[in-house]
């Protein structure tokens, strides 16, 4: 009786990828191909990330990547998952810190813009899931509905609608971003 063995990949071997033009983030070693998400995603990305930019920078709180920086949050086998906007306090990434690697601390916030396709149960359970490797803060953008989803370690889930107000919480206090902001563009 044969078996086939699939090679497992690497966080390095990710990065490879990346230079040869493959997207995608690491999941326990097995590669799952990322798309683009289109121009709305998009503008959500570069608006939230312009706006948490203005107050975290003066500031000198931490540091914002976005998009395909990349996680990594398992090793052997390696898993590397790609927030949309992540926020690290200086305490966990001094801001001289310039890795060419992937981060390999979890963010204090995540950030995640639902996708054209992504049902709302899938964008939970990634939120989730970034909450099991510590993420304190996860906010999910949902553009179709125009409402962001905050997640909490330990609490029911809050939808804000374009009627209320995001705040950053104890991760980040004193931020406050009215929601409708996201969407009008």
């Amino acid at each position: 009786m044969a078996t086939t063995m699939t090679k497992l990949l690497t966080a390095a071997d990710l990065l490879q990828l990346y230079g040869q033009g493959i997207r995608g983030e690491l999941i326990r070693g097995v590669l799952h191909e990322t798309m683009p998400t289109g121009y709305a995603h998009g503008k959500i990305v570069t608006k939230l990330t312009v706006l948490l930019g203005l107050f975290i920078m003066p500031r000198k709180l931490g540091s914002l990547t976005a998009s395909d920086s990349g996680v990594w949050l398992e090793r052997d086998p390696d898993t590397v998952r790609e927030p949309d906007i992540a926020y690290f306090s200086a305490a966990k990434i001094p801001l001289e810190a310039m890795d060419t690697g992937y981060a390999e601390v979890p963010p204090d916030l995540v950030v995640e813009v639902a996708s054209p396709g992504n049902s709302r149960r899938e964008v939970s359970d990634k939120a989730q899931m970034w909450l099991s490797y510590g993420v304190r803060l996860v906010w999910v953008v949902q553009p179709d509905t125009r409402t962001v989803d905050v997640h909490g370690a330990g609490w029911v889930v809050e939808t804000l609608t374009e009627n209320d107000t995001l705040d950053g919480l104890d991760v980040l206090p004193g931020f406050t971003c009215a929601v409708s902001d996201i969407f009008n563009m």
